[in-house]
């Protein structure tokens, strides 16, 4: 299993925050991305193929049991919950809402806690709403790297604040112009932390 994952939350104005975000992220990136943008749930979602033209990674929705590998960006769903399993694999679920979002953040996050303990790096962006402030505090729990987008730059600053809230001290608070490359460094350092040699 890969030694770390970054997770990303985000909901109002997700879409132009991402595309930033992940234009930034280093080529090749290291470690697997898993996205939870909420999205309509009476609609198919497009966002892994408009992600896809913004980055050299690869982008795909995620699918049940598929094996995280680095370098590739995974999205949720349309109305399903997004799980990182305990041996590095997706899996997806029709569990009742969370924060009113199916796909949730929260439970995301909690479960990429579970899965990789210090190895997490969760990012919450724009967003109208709490979901996510319960995973980070999860993932900073259990030893995780928590970043936030700053509310004063966001498109809805609702869900950043939540979770600046929740975690008190956040790894890094950033605009999302600065996002990418925080990550980038979070990752290499990170790297060297979890024992990664290369």
């Amino acid at each position: 299993m890969e030694k770390g994952l970054v997770c990303i939350g985000t909901s109002a104005g997700g879409l132009d925050a991402l595309k930033i975000l992940l234009s930034d992220l280093a080529n090749p990136f290291p470690w697997p991305v898993v996205v939870v943008q909420h999205v309509s749930p009476s609609h198919p979602s497009y966002l892994a193929e408009i992600l896809q033209r913004q980055t050299h990674q690869a982008v795909i929705e995620a699918e049940e049991k598929q094996v995280l590998q680095a370098g590739v960006v995974y999205t949720a769903p349309s109305n399903y919950h997004l799980l990182v399993e305990l041996d590095g694999t997706l899996s997806l679920t029709v569990d009742h809402k969370v924060s009113y979002a199916r796909p949730s953040i929260d439970v995301l996050f909690e479960t990429v806690a579970d899965a990789f303990g210090p190895g997490a790096i969760a990012v919450i962006l724009t967003g109208a709403n709490h979901d996510g402030a319960q995973g980070v505090q999860t993932i900073k729990r259990n030893g995780g790297i928590v970043c936030v987008q700053d509310p004063s730059s966001a498109y809805a600053m609702e869900m950043p604040k939540a979770a600046l809230d929740a975690v008190g001290e956040p790894d890094c608070v950033c605009s999302i112009e600065k996002m990418g490359e925080a990550i980038n460094q979070l990752v290499v350092s990170r790297n060297v932390d979890l024992g990664d040699s290369n």
